[in-house]
């Protein structure tokens, strides 16, 4: 398989299962509005897939909710059917993705550091919009 096409069956799996989700377990006590597909990694022979998923929460109630998703998969991967034929139906894997969580990690420090020194942030916006009108 082209990588291509690879890269277009990730996305359509991607959209396909995080709608998937949230039509399946909407009703339940599963929270879907704390989780998010991230992105999804098909196998070249579209054999398997690794859903990776973002989650905000504490690490239990990750680990619940990862657990819960694997539990569920083949009632996620019947309602995909429906709508994405592929020659291969992949089997579904839900790994937790922590990049979300690192990003926001990165932007609470960074808005700890203004806080502290605002001065330097100001300075710095500044200098960019002199260049900017250069």
């Amino acid at each position: 398989m082209s990588i291509s096409r690879l890269v277009r069956v990730n996305e359509l799996l991607k959209r396909e299962i995080a709608e998937d989700i949230h039509r399946i377990f909407a009703m339940s006590n599963f929270d879907t509005a704390a989780l998010m597909v991230v992105r999804v990694d098909c196998a070249p022979n579209l054999r398997d897939a690794a859903v990776f998923v973002s989650i905000f929460g504490h690490e239990e109630e990750r680990d619940r909710m990862i657990s819960f998703l694997n539990r569920h998969r083949q009632e996620i991967t019947k309602k995909m059917c429906q709508r994405v034929k592929l020659k291969y139906t992949p089997r579904l894997h839900f790994k937790l993705d922590g990049s979300v969580e690192g990003g926001d990690n990165i932007l609470a420090i960074l808005t700890d550091m203004e806080r502290e020194n605002p001065a330097a942030f100001r300075d710095d916006e500044e200098e960019q919009n002199d260049e900017l009108e250069q």
